[in-house]
């Protein structure tokens, strides 16, 4: 089964959930991907909705393995037989924690604006995600849920791995979700569209239901906020994030896809890499916030790259970024955006490294692209990575196909991400460089 969207997943989810109906339930969300699916469910049972804030605790050096989750009123679960194969530390786990903690802290104020939550006391609640795959945020929210005096707890998702909701029906009062399939390999897979939900989206789904949110939050003001810098391309505003180590050796320039944004924590872990040995980067959205909800945009490759031609354009001016060789890291649909760019840019851009991406949006300009080009997939993620081999034969630069073994399409496995991190950072440095490093291996497929 693969479902259209989140809101065709809920609409399939809540015919399963009308027999409840009668128990008068509330319905709680886990923003952001529930929220789509859960305003469904709500509908149908004609039920109260409002949201369970829970965060997923990742390990240190890669945040996409979720090793824990903590819910909005602090309790946590935690994977300890992983935690402690992986080495992690209590200062660690600390640390992790109370970032977390802090992120919980800006949804909850951002989604409520100081409204209290639903009584759930004695009540029937529905707890619905998008998806379970270790189902450890999912159980957090459930415990946080008998602490609130829940009566009756029921787990709801569209698709989960058979071992999560094994996990779940052990501490909910039941579990119900429409699809279990024998390898599950990512939520993502069992939808079409799985473009990523932007917190104005979750207001204006919640306020679509009823529920009172606050004011549209304000533009940010012009200039750069702490922690932020923002990128005015007079059309709009682009906001991103930029590190420069100390005596850098170049720019690498992260091209986001499928909806996702500056704040990816797969390519913000790449990012620390990068940053580690040496090298500037710039995470940017290449979407305004007010577009993040058009799915066309998305798919809209000739827009990406010239955002991305844009940027480039500003960081050759930034007084800390002036003079550095660019780079580009493209992800998914912003692979084939960097690419685009980069043949547009010609020897401006000198290497680009694509994880799990779509060269084959750009074919048409695949032959013109001079930057050293590395495309990265995953053996398991098999339909991409012959898109990824037949994209390799257009190209007339120096470039290479490297697949990573056991790696699914969003590398979500152990270690998988550590190895894409670990390809690109030898591929810069070797690329990058005024005087680049020794390449192992010969370029080519």
């Amino acid at each position: 089964m693969v479902f259209e969207n989140r809101r065709d997943a809920g609409r399939l989810l809540a015919d399963l959930l009308l027999p409840l109906a009668e128990e008068r339930p509330i319905v709680l969300a886990l923003p952001r991907g529930g929220v789509p699916v859960a305003v469904e469910v709500a509908r149908a049972l004609d039920a109260p909705l409002d949201l369970l804030t829970v965060r997923k605790l990742g390990a240190p050096e890669n945040p996409e393995l979720g090793m824990g989750a903590v819910a909005e009123d602090g309790t946590a679960v935690v994977d300890t037989v992983m935690a402690r194969r992986i080495g992690m530390t209590q200062e660690d786990f600390d640390r992790i924690l109370d970032s977390e903690l802090r992120e919980l802290g800006r949804r909850i104020e951002r989604f409520r604006d100081g409204r209290p939550p639903l009584d759930v006391r004695d009540r029937t609640v529905i707890l619905v995600d998008d998806g379970l795959a270790t189902g450890l945020t999912d159980l957090a929210a459930v415990r946080a849920l008998r602490r609130r005096g829940a009566g009756r707890i029921v787990v709801a998702v569209p698709v989960g791995s058979r071992e999560a909701v094994a996990m779940l029906r052990g501490a909910a009062d039941e579990v119900v979700c429409h699809t279990i399939p024998r390898d599950l390999v990512g939520v993502g897979r069992w939808y079409r569209d799985f473009s990523q939900v932007s917190d104005d989206e979750v207001l204006a789904l919640l306020a679509e239901a009823g529920v009172p949110v606050p004011p549209p939050a304000a533009d940010p003001p012009a200039g750069e906020p702490a922690g932020q810098l923002m990128i005015d391309l007079g059309s709009v505003r682009l906001y991103g994030d930029l590190a420069v180590p100390p005596d850098a050796h170049g720019l690498v320039i992260f091209s986001h896809g499928s909806g996702s944004s500056r704040l990816s924590p797969r390519n913000r872990m790449v990012a620390r890499r990068l940053e580690d040995a040496g090298l500037a980067t710039l995470l940017f959205d290449l979407l305004a916030e007010h577009e993040e909800g058009r799915r066309d945009l998305v798919f809209d490759i000739p827009l990406l790259a010239g955002r991305l031609d844009a940027v480039t354009s500003w960081a050759r001016q930034s007084p800390s970024t002036r003079g550095l060789p660019i780079g580009y890291f493209g992800a998914s649909t912003g692979a084939a955006a960097a690419l685009r760019a980069a043949a547009a840019l010609g020897d401006g851009v000198r290497a680009v490294v694509s994880r799990g991406g779509r060269p084959d949006m750009a074919a048409d300009r695949l032959p013109e692209v001079r930057a050293a080009t590395l495309l990265i997939v995953g053996s398991l993620d098999r339909d991409v990575l012959e898109l990824n081999r037949r994209a390799a034969e257009l190209l007339r630069c120096p470039h290479r196909v490297e697949v990573v073994e056991g790696a699914g399409h969003l590398f979500e496995e152990p270690g998988t991400l550590e190895a894409v991190a670990g390809l690109a950072m030898h591929w810069f440095l070797a690329h990058l460089p005024a005087t680049a490093l020794p390449l192992t291996g010969a370029a080519g497929v």
